[in-house]
């Protein structure tokens, strides 16, 4: 089984933090389910770099403050992800979805109410447990 070296933001303002829908997938496992942004780590790539380089290609945002939260594993059904997430601040520009639906601001309490792509459950759950 492949695995897959992911970074994923959790940008935060002030108390809320930003939550991103991913589109209508065949993967059942991860359409329409709601994620902290981010993407694959090149092979080679520091993890910071591939995260701030993820979140302009998406989000077309800059990013500052990074700063490491938890690493979090989990198995899907054709691959197995190794998600490595950081909390950071929005620097400059305003998210512009490039390739999610929906997104939400929302506070940590708030964060039970989307239904999450099971790999970033772990980061709600800790997020939770910080506040």
């Amino acid at each position: 089984m492949e695995t897959i070296e992911v970074v994923a933001a959790v940008l935060c303002k002030g108390a809320k933090v930003y939550c991103v829908q991913r589109p209508k997938n065949s993967k059942e496992y991860i359409s329409l389910k709601w994620e902290f942004p981010g993407g694959k780590v090149e092979q080679g790539e520091d993890p910071i770099h591939a995260l701030k380089r993820e979140i302009q290609e998406e989000l077309q945002l800059e990013i500052q403050n990074v700063e490491f939260l938890i690493t979090v594993e989990h198995t899907y059904p054709d691959f197995h992800l190794v998600m490595h997430a950081y909390t950071c601040e929005i620097s400059s520009g305003e998210p512009v979805l490039t390739e999610h639906m929906d997104l939400k601001w929302l506070s940590a309490e708030e964060l039970d109410k989307l239904d999450w792509a099971a790999a970033d459950i772990p980061i709600v759950k800790y997020l939770q447990g910080r506040v």
